[in-house]
């Protein structure tokens, strides 16, 4: 299952109010993939859509379709920053995250090399 840590919880609710949408969830969904796995994309959704998992932290609802919760197993959404820059980023499974602003993936760079 899908897991979010409180930084990431509390940064999107703190996103979401800012927005003036407050109560809304985040939806994350499967953008594309390389050799180094899927890549994924983060939105802002009112609800959760028919056949939706929902995923719930400190208030925060994450809604996720069934190909891509599936994909999702034991992988964890986390907030950074640091010199590097700040956004979500999706950790667990063999590949990195690399994540900025409102969006997330799985995948480090363009080529595989950076998935190693």
């Amino acid at each position: 299952m899908l897991k979010i840590t409180d930084s990431a919880a509390e940064k999107a609710k703190e996103i979401l109010k800012a927005e003036g949408k407050e109560g809304w969830g985040l939806r994350i969904f499967v953008q594309g993939s390389s050799c180094c796995g899927p890549s994924y994309g983060m939105d802002i959704d009112e609800k959760a859509a028919d056949g939706d998992e929902t995923v719930e932290k400190n208030g925060l609802k994450v809604f996720v379709n069934a190909e891509t919760s599936a994909s999702l197993t034991d992988k964890e959404i986390d907030y950074v920053a640091n010199d590097r820059g700040e956004g979500f980023v999706i950790n667990g499974g063999a590949a990195p995250s690399c994540g900025s602003g409102a969006g997330a993936s799985s995948g480090c760079g363009s080529g595989c090399s950076s998935c190693d």
